[in-house]
């Protein structure tokens, strides 16, 4: 799969499943930039570990929920690299309560984090991937929009939210040589998934047909395949990259 000298942008990029996505592009030849909230040190990390490799990185703070730091991240990258070409939204969070209990920021917090930032960072480059003729965006969903788990209203909502999106935007910019994609997690071990893969335990995997939690790699590589030159032909496709969880068998 060709990234090689591509332009990429991910969001949420310092740990977990992030952190695999950026380095997954720069070790295939990609120059990356990332954005992160608030952890500098986890950040520079990436990006020193990365350049002891020979691999540009490079890291952003920045609050993800803003359409304005969302257009100056995207102005800056551009400014630097003169373009962008992939784009991969992937920073999330989980706030998970009954619906019963649930109050309006546990909701708002997840709807602007994992939603609202998508669309702001996809608006924010679309202009450039359009009048580029060339672009690749990769969205973060969950196997949460199909799957339903107690206490995940908010969440749910906001990855179901994301493939409709998606695929909306592959429709709109597909003339412009510019695709979108969206990638669909299972249980993957990351410092999210930690605390829920500690209460079920083995649990989990019995679900799994595969047998074992997914790793942050399974999902790089997907994304991998969205962001390369040679998946010019697929737009507007949510993979499941879940072990098998969503096929429903016994």
């Amino acid at each position: 799969m060709t990234v090689k000298d591509r332009v990429a942008l991910v969001t949420g990029g310092s740990r977990g499943i992030g952190r695999a996505i950026v380095e997954a592009l720069a070790r295939n030849g990609a120059k990356v930039a990332f954005v992160y909230n608030s952890n500098s040190a986890a950040a520079e990390e990436v990006v020193s570990a990365l350049a002891a490799e020979g691999h540009e990185a490079w890291a952003i703070q920045a609050d993800v929920r803003s359409k304005p730091a969302a257009d100056q991240v995207v102005a800056d990258v551009v400014a630097k690299w003169g373009k962008l070409e992939i784009l991969v939204n992937n920073a999330g969070i989980i706030r998970d309560t009954l619906l019963a209990k649930m109050d309006s920021t546990q909701w708002q917090d997840v709807i602007d984090t994992n939603l609202t930032s998508v669309f702001n960072f996809c608006q924010a480059a679309t202009m450039q991937m359009m009048s580029q003729r060339y672009g690749r965006i990769i969205n973060m969903s969950s196997v949460a929009a199909d799957v339903s788990n107690p206490g995940q209203a908010n969440y749910a909502a906001s990855k179901g939210g994301v493939e409709g999106f998606t695929r909306c935007v592959a429709t709109e910019l597909a003339r412009r040589g510019v695709t979108a994609n969206a990638v669909a997690p299972g249980f993957i071990e990351t410092d999210m998934t930690v605390a829920v893969v500690n209460l079920a335990g083995d649990e989990i995997k019995k679900k799994i047909p595969v047998r074992r939690l997914g790793r942050p790699d399974d999902i790089s590589n997907a994304v991998l395949f969205f962001a390369a030159d040679e998946s010019s032909y697929v737009t507007g496709q949510i993979l499941k990259v879940d072990g098998g969880l969503t096929l429903g068998g016994l």
